[in-house]
């Protein structure tokens, strides 16, 4: 197993942490081609990389590399929403149709509905229904249409065009009547932002986030299938013909998620932002306490805040977080309150349309928190 650390590089900061080489090592025998993994709490600073940057190289991931960090960009989406509230330009419990007239919204959609994941609108990236119904929105790469993305994976959406698909579906449930995760809510947050801003949502990310952090590495790549370097391969692996193959899609459009999952980062930028917006430098207090406040949502370990997870650990305390992927890559994004305490990381892996790595990936998230946190997940780790 190939293993760089921070500690034995020219950045080094912080004790060497031999639990979390191991744990790092672990994790890429699961089923990761590789990882790179920062943590920063009491003891200092640490990051480091284990197993391999891409099929057959010898490299290890940089360590701090880019990553497409999917789902890592809604609670960027929803400070910036918060910013708008904060400046009294829009209101967490106005109606959406207010900002965005051109949809056939149900009025009774409000904003905070969309941040919370509460809206009951389809998500345009398909939906699993209790009974195990599956209404597919546009091909992704998992499940049936897997190989139809692949082979157009450089393909161009636009947001309106991917609201319009999710509101031609049924809503799942009548508004706020219950919880159900959909990018649907996350895109109609972008054009709400681009509404009122007059801007488009990467401007207002650089102007109001990205530049007064200093994040460098984050950027939202709108249409582009470029990822900046250096940064590790992602790989997606499907039948044709009767026979497995392995691409490498480490350049995608991202357009087909737009703002549920197109965030390009790195560990140190997701450290950053975690911490700072735990630390109260991004909202006022008041509107921080809104977006950590949980939903109960039914579901075991996915209590939701507005573009956050809020999680307690079995000793009493909270983790706040928000997890992403976006075919072959990964990024975890995790913090106490305040920002003391983080832990951020980023897979690349090979990817399929069974999802055949989400084992591997739930029980890292699971080791991690356990490591750095204390039990978070209880029983549900083993």
């Amino acid at each position: 197993m190939t293993l760089t650390s921070q500690d034995q590089s020219t950045d080094a900061a912080g004790p060497d942490r031999p639990e979390l080489r191991e744990t790092m090592e672990e994790l890429v025998g699961s089923g990761f081609l590789g990882m790179s993994l920062r943590v920063r709490d009491e003891r200092g600073e640490w990051a480091g990389s284990a197993g391999l940057a891409e099929l057959g190289g010898t490299t290890p991931p940089p360590i701090d590399g880019h990553v497409r960090a999917g789902s890592n960009v809604k609670p960027f989406i929803a400070t910036l929403v918060l910013q708008l509230v904060a400046e009294g330009r829009v209101g967490l419990d106005d109606p959406v149709t207010r900002h965005l007239p051109g949809f056939a919204l149900d009025g009774r959609i409000t904003v905070r509905m969309l941040l919370q994941q509460n809206s009951g609108l389809f998500n345009f990236s398909g939906e699993v229904y209790e009974d195990g119904t599956i209404v597919h929105g546009i091909p992704i790469p998992y499940g049936a249409t897997g190989k139809e993305w692949v082979n157009d994976r450089f393909r161009t959406y636009r947001p309106q065009e991917l609201v319009e698909l999710a509101l031609s579906k049924p809503p799942r449930f009548e508004p706020g009547a219950g919880w159900s995760y959909s990018n649907t809510n996350y895109v109609l947050a972008r054009l709400l932002i681009e509404k009122v801003t007059g801007r488009p949502v990467a401007e207002e990310m650089r102007r109001l986030i990205l530049g007064p952090l200093g994040l460098t590495g984050t950027l939202v790549p709108d249409d582009s299938p470029e990822i900046p370097a250096p940064h590790a391969h992602a790989y997606y692996r499907y039948e044709e013909d009767g026979r497995a193959r392995t691409v490498d899609v480490t350049r995608q459009n991202p357009s087909w998620v737009s703002s549920g999952g197109d965030l390009i980062s790195t560990t140190r930028d997701l450290q950053t932002f975690i911490s700072a917006l735990l630390g109260g430098r991004l909202l006022p207090a008041e509107l921080l306490a809104e977006m950590c406040t949980p939903y109960p949502t039914g579901i075991p370990d996915m209590d939701y805040g507005l573009g956050v997870f809020v999680l307690t650990t079995a000793g009493g305390g909270t983790v706040v977080s928000h997890n992403g992927a976006s075919v072959g890559h990964a990024a975890l994004m995790y913090g106490t309150p305040g920002g003391g305490r983080t832990l951020t990381a980023a897979i690349n892996c090979v990817d399929d349309a069974d999802l055949t790595v989400a084992a591997a990936f739930a029980s890292a998230q699971h080791r991690l928190l356990d490591e750095v946190f204390g039990e978070v997940f209880g029983d549900s780790a083993s």
